[in-house]
């Protein structure tokens, strides 16, 4: 009988030490396998930067600058951006974007492995570097923390970057960094900006086909940028919308109908070349006090004095005018043609079409093709023709004045949707012109023009540029003298005369070659008289109406000789339009103000401006002389202005040569200044006088200004009774020249 032994397989010991030992191996490898992904991962995430730091993480952010009204004029940034909430991008710009970038957003955590072995085996067939296949979350941590390299490191990096931030933060927390920190092209980061900058309108007022083609850019924002490439980000936006249809986020309906729509554009006006002057003040005045950093990264809120709509008013007024100018004295030629230089005409990009034109604006444009009674310009995306009817202001044919290539002077008359345009032509022979308003009441600067181009130029003539004010200067001496007793219709010999001074024997004379004997002062200042002014300088003291100046809030330097009384001091137009704003406010002085309020970003108030007033001259002084000027417009040089609706003051101002043309004046409400002369100091031409030249200017702005508004009135001047005090000047001994130094 055999036993149970007997009937069992023998037993294989070289097979099951075979399997024991598989098994050991196998333990060792995953061991050693453990062991070294956790070396890997200590290594990747001992220098890994620390997420917690998000918590408090705050994007660069533009600083705002708003107008009086609320309405942002102008903004300081390096990377141009609006900082969004999660609710702020309204579900078609989440959907897109989700469906395009990231499917899986809401259900993975942080990674998606199945994209990322796709990817890598894809990448491993090609040869290539391990790339694509990141989340939005990854795409975050990469932009916040990581260099754009496509290492298979930095894809580690990312990768447990992801992670960390997914355990630490909700989805739309996670979104809503995403969404703000990207970058849009064109130098737009986030989603808010780039719907403001691409369509002019905020994120939640994004349509099915603009959301789409905003989701379409992060993937290669220079690539399908809908400006440089609009084909290409036809396409891209396309595949958008069959990626949210794909998702169940749309109908078929609705994705037919947005991909049908056609590829639609409307590019933010560039706030700055508004005011570009006055932003320029604004923004060296905040890096001298917060710096550079807090400036252009800091989100700051700044509130400013300017008026948007006067602002407009003040470009368009100095620009007409400079034309009316230019026309007056004829066509002079000499174009830059770019053909010259080896430039391609369709090739061509001039600064002055970064900005969407519009219509009234004034632009350089190139000439593509030009003939007998016609020429065709372009600038920017616009192509018009001229015709001789254009031009007839020069007295010249067509072929005469342009040929291709040439870069001229154009005023934009009309705009079409189709990218034609009307035009006539204009001339830029150098003459420049500035423009300052200020409130008489607070002291704010409504509008500043300071030249013709921005782009072109930088110098700001309204707060830079030192120039002879001519006879503007004479409301000071009148003043010094009415301060001290004299009345208006005092009156003084108008006559030759010569002025013993330590440098000779000073002999000066009128405009107008002639003398009117005697004159009362009212007079004397309405016609601009120079030798009564003078006479006046010298019984008070130059020095003395030097100090009434300094009082009236003149701060550049005022050498102590006669012919200041006649202007030959350099001045400032805004000190100069700052200080007539005395008269119209009985005698007190507002110091002249851009800034009302800076908030930081969060809303806390960092300054605060109020007015900052000071008596100058009594009450009854500064009645009397706002009569005196408003003479000067009545019966004077400035009579042009006669004509206006609302009571005027002010007065012209003309330098020797021609080289400077003035005038400043005011309403009971408003001051304003205008200037025209060259850069370079020379004539504007004969006769180019204040009231010529720059008087048309002002009431052009001022009319605007006054529209629709209550003018006001000014106070009634005193009556003062006659006395001895211009009489004395005639004396023998009047004319030795007073404090004279000169």
């Amino acid at each position: 009988m055999k036993s149970v032994a007997e009937d069992l397989p023998p037993i294989d010991i070289a097979g099951g030490k075979l399997v024991g030992r598989l098994l050991v191996g196998l333990l060792l490898f995953i061991s050693a396998l453990v062991g070294a992904t956790a070396g890997l991962l200590l290594v990747y995430t001992t220098d890994l930067p620390q997420v917690e730091a998000l918590e408090a993480y705050r994007p660069s952010s533009i600083t705002e600058l708003y107008d009086d009204h609320g309405r942002v004029i102008g903004s300081f940034a390096l990377q141009r951006r609006v900082v969004a909430g999660y609710d702020d991008f309204p579900p078609v710009l989440r959907d897109a974007l989700i469906s395009i970038e990231d499917k899986d957003f809401y259900r993975h955590s942080g990674i998606n492995f199945w994209r990322i072995a796709g990817a890598a085996y894809r990448d491993i067939r090609s040869g290539g570097r391990v790339q694509g296949a990141s989340t939005l979350t990854m795409q975050l941590a990469r932009n916040l923390f990581l260099s754009p390299d496509r290492s298979f490191h930095r894809k580690v990096e990312e990768a447990l970057l992801a992670i960390q931030i997914e355990r630490r933060f909700t989805k739309p927390q996670i979104f809503t960094l995403y969404a703000n920190q990207i970058f849009l092209g064109h130098g737009v980061y986030g989603f808010e900006s780039a719907s403001e900058f691409y369509f002019s309108k905020v994120a939640r007022q994004l349509t099915l086909p603009e959301a789409a083609l905003l989701a379409g850019l992060p993937k290669g924002p220079g690539v399908y940028s809908p400006i440089n490439h609009p084909e290409r980000a036809l396409k891209r936006r396309n595949l958008v919308i069959d990626a949210m249809l794909e998702d169940g986020k749309i109908t078929s309906a609705q994705a037919e109908t947005a991909r049908s729509t056609p590829l639609v554009l409307n590019l933010q006006h560039d706030p700055n070349s508004l005011a570009p002057y006055f932003v320029e003040e604004i923004r060296r005045y905040l890096e001298t006090k917060y710096g550079a950093d807090q400036v252009h990264e800091g989100g700051l809120k700044v509130y400013t004095s300017l008026d948007m709509d006067l602002q407009k008013a003040a470009n368009r007024a100095v620009l007409d005018g400079l034309a009316t100018y230019e026309r007056r004295h004829g066509w002079k030629g000499h174009l830059e043609n770019i053909t010259t230089e080896g430039i391609l005409i369709d090739k061509y990009q001039h600064p002055d079409w970064e900005n969407q034109p519009e219509v009234n604006e004034y632009v350089h444009a190139v000439v593509t093709s030009a003939g007998v009674g016609i020429a065709t310009v372009k600038f920017g995306q616009y192509l018009a023709a001229i015709g001789q009817a254009d031009v007839a202001w020069t007295q010249k044919k067509i072929p005469e004045l342009l040929r291709p290539g040439d870069i001229c002077y154009v005023k934009i008359l009309a705009l079409n949707a189709n990218g034609a345009a009307r035009v006539t032509l204009e001339q830029d022979s150098g003459t420049q012109g500035s423009l300052v308003a200020i409130d008489n009441a607070t002291g704010a600067i409504k509008a500043l023009v300071g030249g013709r181009d921005f782009s072109e130029s930088k110098f700001d003539r309204a707060t830079q540029a030192l120039r002879q004010v001519g006879s503007s200067f004479k409301p000071y001496v009148y003043t010094a003298v009415i301060d001290r007793g004299a009345s208006p219709d005092d009156t003084i010999l108008d006559e030759p005369v010569t002025f013993e001074t330590e440098s000779g024997p000073y002999s000066p004379h009128n405009y107008d070659e002639k003398y009117e004997g005697v004159i009362s002062l009212r007079r004397a200042l309405a016609q601009s008289r120079n030798i009564p002014a003078l006479k006046l300088a010298d019984k008070v003291g130059i020095k003395t109406v030097i100090d009434y100046a300094e009082r009236f809030g003149i701060t550049s330097r005022m050498p102590p000789y006669l012919p200041v009384a006649l202007g030959s001091a350099e001045i400032t137009l805004v000190e100069q339009t700052s200080a007539y704003s005395v008269f119209p406010n009985d005698g007190v002085r507002v110091t002249p103000r851009y800034i009302t309020k800076v908030t930081d970003y969060e809303g806390r108030v960092l300054e605060e401006d109020y007015p900052e007033v000071k008596d100058v001259v009594s009450e009854r002084t500064a009645r009397i002389m706002t009569a005196m000027l408003r003479e000067v417009v009545l019966h004077g040089t400035g009579i042009a202005a006669s004509k206006l609706a609302f009571p005027v003051a002010g007065k012209t101002g003309t330098t020797n040569d021609f080289t400077d043309a003035w005038f400043v004046g005011f309403s009971p409400t408003m001051t304003c200044g205008v200037w025209i002369g060259f850069d370079e100091k020379k004539s504007l031409g004969d006769k180019e006088t204040g009231a010529r030249a720059a008087l048309p200017i002002w009431m052009n702005f001022m009319t605007v200004a006054m529209a629709g508004k209550d003018p006001g009135q000014f106070q009634a001047a005193p009556i003062v009774p006659s006395t001895n005090f211009a009489q004395k000047l005639d004396t023998p001994d009047a004319a030795t020249g007073g404090d004279e130094t000169q």
